[in-house]
């Protein structure tokens, strides 16, 4: 089954170009199954790059699924027309006055690892989405600070500067062969990592219930389920495409900002090589397996999200 997206969202073209199934509102009445409906809360600055990330991703399940896109309800992004943001985006306090339910969520990173948690400016209005996808989301997913920002609010568990930034792609061991998330996965892989922060797997260790399915001997813990909240949290970034690094790295080289080349990504490490991209299946199969794994456990009867 496709994804349906609206038709003028310009992931609708990309994903299409890319023989990705996508449907419009008129073939997708003509279905006979419920769709899933998953929503998108996207706290990056590069706005477009990134819903076009994650609907690659999550359609390309077997499954319908409908996507919404979501953002914070006074915070003004800088870097995507505000057309854009009025045409393809709702505020969250709007999504949470209608009592709308969805069966996924998906939080983004967000460029603010230096702030601590509570003096980023929509800190408060972040704690109110955490809390309220215990009674109105099936299953919510984390990505980088945003599951930092997750684990944080539900359990504590701080993060940690680092010297300097973890960045180029680096191998993680398949921790929990059994998950369902884990579903096809070989016994390591590759994911990119592009952070300045950390959690560390002996906090992760002590929170009650928070089990690590992905870790990396020189990034350390990056996927961390969280049976209790429905929850997954991912510290890396499965979704970039394949010159996500490149155009940071050589942003970072063109502003002067001191970078090192992202180790393990370019060809001999050089960067006058075109990149490889060794986790795109990866990628897929374990957004896939979330997917999956929310149509064999939400309820059919949307109503009864959150009730259970």
């Amino acid at each position: 089954m496709p994804i349906k997206i609206p038709t003028d969202l310009p992931a609708f073209d990309v994903l299409a170009r890319e023989g990705v199934m996508v449907m419009g509102e008129d073939a997708a009445l003509r279905q006979d199954i419920r769709p899933l409906k998953i929503a998108l809360l996207n706290l990056m600055p590069k706005k477009i790059q990134t819903e076009t990330q994650f609907a690659r991703l999550i359609g390309a399940t077997p499954l319908q699924i409908e996507f919404s896109l979501v953002r914070m309800t006074e915070h003004k992004t800088k870097n995507t027309a505000a057309e854009h943001m009025e045409t393809f985006y709702r505020p969250f306090a709007e999504v949470a006055a209608s009592g709308e339910k969805f069966d996924g969520l998906l939080i983004t990173g967000a460029p603010i690892e230096h702030l601590p948690f509570t003096e980023v400016t929509y800190w408060d209005e972040l704690t109110q989405v955490f809390d309220w996808t215990q009674s109105h989301v099936h299953s919510t997913f984390g990505i980088c600070w945003g599951g930092m920002a997750m684990i944080y609010h539900f359990h504590g568990v701080q993060k940690h500067m680092l010297p300097k930034k973890a960045f180029g792609c680096f191998r993680h061991r398949n921790l929990a062969p059994a998950s369902p998330y884990l579903r096809g996965f070989s016994d390591d892989c590759v994911i990119p990592v592009s952070r300045w922060t950390e959690m560390r797997q002996d906090e992760i260790d002590t929170a009650p219930g928070l089990v690590t399915l992905l870790g990396s001997d020189e990034s350390g813990p990056c996927l961390v389920e969280d049976p209790a909240h429905r929850a997954l949290y991912i510290f890396n970034h499965f979704e970039y495409d394949s010159e996500t690094l490149k155009q940071e790295y050589d942003r970072d080289v063109a502003n002067g900002t001191p970078i090192n080349v992202p180790q393990n990504y370019y060809p001999g490490d050089d960067p006058a090589l075109p990149p490889q991209n060794r986790w795109r299946s990866h990628a897929h199969l374990l957004y896939g397996n979330w997917i999956n794994q929310i149509y064999q456990t939400t309820p059919f009867d949307q109503s009864l999200i959150g009730t259970r």
